[in-house]
């Protein structure tokens, strides 16, 4: 996936540049006006840029160099608004089946049955739109823009006008597209949850431009971009796998190089992918290995990086075989005579956890 795209429209400036994986899911990050779904309306073909150059998987669909502008319907980008957008007229096996007959079948690769038994949609095909639920809608207008056997598929905050009800339905279908599809995802969201959940790669836009981009685990360790990531702030993510799915206390076992970790129990098979988040604010330092205590996971390692954050907390970067924050008081860091290469233990309060198809805190 190559972005390359500027355009102005009135006083506000679009100077987007994106490189995404061939499959997986790519995440735009930013607040409301930071040109998210501008950049994916020109991916679509939508809306024109000014000058650049778009293509995925090695088709060119945009260069104002060599003169190329496919329109929208010779691109076979998959597109799922934030409204299911069905047509109200036909039954929910037509609104699925409208964009397929346009493909040749020679052209096909994703079958009506599997989408709609990955989408868990037989029982609505029969229906019409305005006897679904805002889930079931948004998953027929997933499976839609699947069964165009789409290059790309991007997904404009397709969950932002459900209630926590219907997220939690439909969440757990858009986390096994990039699985089941070797198809790349380019996601807009504003939600951390979301993008914590599906993201493999992660775009973090703002005012129009791309403020940084990278892998998830890496953009999120990030301390200067702390500002920029809602709930617990900054925070560490780890990508793990899970050695033992439940051991005799009833915990999951999880492996990260030569470091384990327990957490709550994960319905997740041996050997699986499960990444890990863990607050800045749930990690305590202590300078000798506590003794009789109720924290399960206590990792040892030298300081690697001190920033201040005001005069009451600072954010304390340790190596553990991997990056991992924690925020203490100004007082404890003096206290404790806390520098940069001091070797400490970390104590982590609390784990949560994103895994395809499944979530546990």
């Amino acid at each position: 996936m190559e972005i390359s795209v500027t355009r102005r429209q009135g006083r506000f400036l679009v100077d987007a540049r994106i490189r995404g994986a061939t499959s997986g899911v790519t995440a735009l990050y930013g607040q409301s006006g930071a040109g998210k779904t501008s950049v994916v309306n020109m991916v679509a073909g939508l809306v024109r840029p000014d000058a650049g150059r778009i293509a995925v998987n090695g088709l060119c669909l945009f260069d104002t160099e060599k003169g190329i502008d496919l329109p929208p319907e010779q691109r076979r980008i998959g597109y799922v608004f934030q409204d299911g957008r069905l047509l109200p007229h036909l039954s929910v096996k037509a609104n699925l089946i409208y964009g397929m007959r346009l493909i040749p079948e020679r052209d096909r690769f994703v079958s009506f049955d599997s989408v709609v038994e990955l989408l868990g949609i037989q029982h609505l095909l029969h229906r019409r739109p305005a006897n679904l639920s805002g889930g079931e809608k948004q998953r027929v207008a997933i499976g839609r823009a699947l069964l165009t056997s789409p290059a790309m598929l991007l997904m404009d905050e397709p969950l932002a006008s459900l209630d926590v009800s219907r997220k939690d339905e439909v969440l757990p279908f858009i986390m096994r597209l990039s699985d089941e599809f070797a198809i790349p995802i380019l996601y807009v969201s504003h939600a951390m949850e979301e993008i914590l959940n599906l993201a493999d790669r992660l775009v973090v836009m703002e005012a129009g431009k791309v403020l940084a981009s990278g892998e998830m685990a890496e953009l999120l360790s990030r301390s200067e971009l702390r500002t920029y990531f809602s709930g617990d702030g900054v925070g560490s993510v780890i990508q793990t796998t899970v050695e033992e799915p439940k051991d005799r206390f009833g915990l999951t076992r999880l492996r990260f190089g030569d470091r384990l970790l327990w957490v709550a129990p994960v319905s997740a098979s041996k050997g699986a992918g499960v990444r890990v988040r863990i607050s800045a604010r749930h990690v305590a330092i202590a300078l000798t290995l506590p003794e009789k205590t109720s924290f399960q996971n206590v990792f040892f390692g030298p300081i690697e990086q001190v920033v201040d954050l005001d005069a009451v907390f600072v954010d304390i970067r340790l190596d553990i075989g991997c990056s991992l924050w924690a925020r203490i008081t100004r007082k404890s860091y003096q206290e404790l005579d806390l520098r940069p290469g001091k070797l400490v233990y970390a104590l982590v309060k609390r784990v949560s956890i994103a895994i395809r198809g499944a979530t546990s805190s």
